[in-house]
């Protein structure tokens, strides 16, 4: 008998953003360790992959990105303090030719390109791509951003389907947090949070049904 395939609908219906977290309760470790190899292998533009994630699995670790929260998002403390986990997502502060070489040469290490050929065609779409936003556009900061947040969504709807909860946060002072952690000198800065963990009795989002506009609204069939 063929297997009944999973499908995400559910998944998506149900996680929602959590308001509240149980301190008292961690992600097992084999859990943590799923969701950080579907994070490695979140898709990118020309697999581009300009990021950092900063992972906080402890008190002290997580204090340290709340200090970001104080004095102007304190309604976002408690979420990073609570939770089990909390990741920073870092997008890198430029892109220059000897990262676009580090990148083609693991897809070489992969096993990516048959032919010598192959590999040449890729390294010239991945700099078209790159100098297209680095010169062209000029919005290259912006556009390794939207990068990042192709990594949340996969995150988060990866957390979904281990049943965790998740919380994205931009509620944050960036140059707060690049400090604190030394981004800046390494090369990143700080775009968005993702807390991980369980809510707890105080979730009040957890019972609320979810809201999203008429699907003849937002959905065109061409």
């Amino acid at each position: 008998m063929d297997a009944v395939p999973m499908t995400l609908a559910p998944v998506a219906l149900r996680r929602h953003t959590t308001k509240a977290y149980d301190p008292t309760r961690t992600l097992p470790p084999a859990v943590l360790e799923d969701l950080l190899e579907v994070l490695h292998n979140a898709p990118s533009s020309v697999n581009s992959q300009p990021w950092h994630f900063l992972v906080a699995g402890t008190p002290e670790a997580r204090a340290r990105i709340a200090r970001a929260t104080q004095p102007h998002q304190p309604y976002n403390t408690a979420k990073i303090t609570d939770a089990s986990h909390v990741i920073v997502f870092a997008t890198r502060t430029g892109i220059d030719d000897a990262y676009l070489a580090q990148v083609i040469d693991q897809e070489t290490a992969d096993g990516r390109y048959p032919t010598p050929e192959a590999r040449e065609g890729q390294r010239g779409a991945l700099h078209h791509y790159v100098d297209l936003h680095r010169h062209t556009l000029g919005d290259v900061q912006h556009w390794m951003q939207k990068q990042t947040y192709l990594a949340v969504g996969t995150l988060l709807l990866a957390a979904g389907v281990h049943g965790i909860d998740a919380t994205p946060m931009e509620g944050f002072d960036a140059e707060v947090l690049d400090a604190e952690l030394g981004l800046r000198a390494r090369g990143f800065t700080s775009v968005v949070l993702v807390a991980l963990g369980y809510g707890s009795a105080a979730n009040f989002n957890a019972s609320l049904p979810k809201s999203r506009l008429p699907r003849e609204q937002v959905f065109t069939q061409l």
